[in-house]
């Protein structure tokens, strides 16, 4: 595979505050394994201690349906991000974005969102090359957070979210994962298992008990997720 031309062999920084009700909507909703299920975050990729106002970052939409994974997004200047998100206002916007951030507005309003838990980690990327065209390959490490100061830039303390000797593996792929991928993490006995770093961050911070889905501490565990 081919490294990300984004992060090249450096890898990159991802930041991103997650919006949820007072209750935890969104993160019971991933616990119980809901079907249907959306969150709402701001993310940032590269160096966060030169974000600024006029820094690009992107206002997303996950979410799952059955066993697919979709993101829907828009780029905004931080600021207009934050006077959406935060002020809950229509900003200036291309014609083409309208819809998407209209419903954007209308989560944020009708459930009452507000930013609940920022996570941090770095990311190696790689992509799939001829025959593997729309294959992706994520490795995340150094997976921290944190449940306050929300500023993408703040200089703030965070806190290991996942031990610090565990990776997060994700494999994404548009149609089928290719064999020798399937053979290769076999292989190396890695075991496909349900993890949030959204939700570790918030059980890290005692908002919600320990899920069965918690990462523990275990040497040997590897961790990968496949997404279709």
């Amino acid at each position: 595979m081919d490294a990300d031309a984004h992060g090249g062999t450096a890898g990159y920084g991802v930041w991103s505050v997650y919006y949820d009700t007072t209750d935890l909507r969104f993160y019971w909703e991933k616990i119980e394994g809901l079907r249907f299920r959306r969150k709402l975050r701001l993310r940032h990729y590269g160096d966060r201690s030169r974000i600024t106002d006029d820094t690009t970052v992107f206002v997303e939409i996950k979410q799952r349906v059955n066993r697919v994974t979709q993101k829907r997004r828009v780029a905004l200047p931080y600021r207009l991000a934050r006077e959406l998100c935060d002020q809950r206002v229509m900003v200036e916007h291309d014609p083409g974005q309208r819809a998407f951030l209209e419903e954007v507005l209308e989560l944020i309003c009708g459930l009452d969102l507000r930013p609940v838990a920022m996570t941090g980690y770095h990311r190696d990327a790689f992509l799939g090359r001829d025959a593997d065209v729309g294959l992706r390959v994520t490795v995340d490490y150094r997976i921290r957070g944190r449940d306050r100061d929300f500023h993408l830039g703040a200089d703030t303390e965070n806190r290991l979210i996942v031990p610090p000797k565990l990776a997060i593996l994700e494999v994404k792929a548009n149609e089928r994962i290719p064999y020798w991928l399937t053979d290769l993490t076999a292989r190396n006995n890695l075991q496909v298992v349900r993890v949030s770093k959204y939700c570790q961050s918030v059980e890290a911070y005692g908002r919600a008990p320990r899920s069965i889905f918690h990462v523990t501490d275990e040497p040997s565990l590897a961790l990968t997720k496949a997404a279709h």
